[in-house]
């Protein structure tokens, strides 16, 4: 019997629960439409957010940068693989979000494991949101320091937590500015201002905020008016943005030291010029016009209002992610298949992403979406719907 047996048990009980994961393979560019499992569907579930995946200014800038530079950076950047458009990308990223300096890493994963551990260790305190992405979670346990879970959005809770606990060490409060799964956004004015009472660092992953709040998409902390009020801002450039990395923005003393001690920075090879010079593109279009971004926001208030007047609950939302909430693991995957099967594809979400019995389609609308797309979706989702008791 193989050594590794015991995980075909694991995978039946996955099965069991309802939680087994259908990974579609996709054939063709992300838009608003795209081919999956050979079929052709309406994509419902990319965070593509500004259709900058198949954009054609992205598609250009990556094929120039090509000829220019090759197909890779050719060694991690410390040593010889740091190129003019890595120095560029991370200028423009700055620029944009209005911070001394930034740092460019190979995804906003990464940027939370590189930037957590080098600000916190042994000894210090970490306050962290209950519903922090997995990203987050994971940076806090690459550290020494204990981490304090505090209650969802709830400054008030922060503040017990912090009253409570007595430390001579640095004191960290993380939070996702736009929650994933949920698509709510971090009460920022309220939690920095628990954080100053109690003199602790301030650090927001804006993954599912740039590109989609603020002025012109610079993020959950321009939206509130906090730009040079939060320590850290810790981005993603393969949602909005349309491409792949991450990236930490925030002044350059912090930006100095990451390049000298974010392990992620030192030992990993980082972005390929096609990838990097892509970004420069999104964020030179970002910079010229919102237009987008205003397209994004009214497809997602057209789309939001018509499956609420079909009866779907979509949570608590304040933002283009939209769960449409089934609560069974079972129907929630059956929602998918059926939707799947009638042209819509709309991947069913259950634990461990989210917690049992919490199990739900999230939908991520587009600037790519047109209106007759929406009308498509919710036309379906209202069909398969009411075939399944769940409206």
């Amino acid at each position: 019997m193989s050594r590794l047996s015991f995980l075909e048990q694991e995978i039946e009980k996955i099965k069991e629960a309802g939680q087994l994961i259908t990974i579609r393979t996709i054939s063709s560019a992300q838009g608003a439409w795209f081919v999956a499992d050979g079929k052709k569907v309406l994509n419902m579930c990319s965070n593509n957010y500004l259709g900058f995946a198949n954009h054609e200014a992205l598609k250009q800038a990556a094929k120039k940068a090509i000829d220019e530079f090759g197909v890779g950076p050719g060694a991690v950047r410390t040593i010889s693989g740091t190129q003019t458009l890595h120095i560029e990308l991370e200028r423009k990223l700055a620029g944009f979000k209005r911070t001394e300096a930034a740092i460019v890493l190979q995804s906003g994963f990464q940027a939370n494991a590189a930037t957590i551990p080098a600000l916190v260790g042994e000894g210090d305190l970490i306050f962290s949101d209950e519903l922090n992405h997995a990203s987050i979670i994971d940076g806090c346990r690459l550290t020494k320091a204990r981490v304090v879970r505090y209650k969802h959005n709830n400054a008030e809770d922060l503040d017990a937590k912090m009253k409570a606990e007595a430390s001579s060490g640095r004191r960290l409060v993380v939070t996702d500015g736009v929650f994933s799964m949920d698509g709510d956004i971090a009460p920022l004015p309220e939690l920095l201002e628990v954080a100053r009472k109690h003199g602790a660092m301030t650090m927001v992953d804006d993954a599912h905020g740039e590109g989609v709040l603020g002025e012109a998409g610079r993020g959950a902390v321009d939206h509130f008016g906090l730009v040079g009020e939060i320590d850290v801002e810790i981005g993603t450039l393969s949602k909005a943005f349309g491409v792949l990395g991450g990236f930490v923005a925030g002044p350059k003393v912090l930006i100095d030291f990451l390049r000298q001690r974010a392990r992620p920075f030192l030992f990993s090879t980082g972005l390929s010029p096609a990838d990097v010079a892509a970004c420069i593109a999104a964020v030179e279009i970002l910079e010229q016009s919102d237009e987008l971004v205003r397209r994004l926001w009214d497809n997602a208030d057209y789309f939001k209002r018509s499956m609420q007047q079909q009866g779907w609950d979509l949570g608590k939302t304040q933002t283009p992610i939209t769960p449409v909430m089934v609560g069974d693991e079972h129907k929630a995957a059956q929602l998918s298949k059926d939707l799947f099967s009638a042209g819509v594809y709309a991947q069913s979400i259950q634990f461990p992403t989210v917690p049992k019995g919490m199990a739900r389609l999230r939908v991520m609308i587009s600037a790519a979406h047109e209106r007759s797309d929406l009308d498509f979706a919710v036309s379906k989702f209202g069909e398969c719907g009411k075939a399944l008791g769940l409206i």
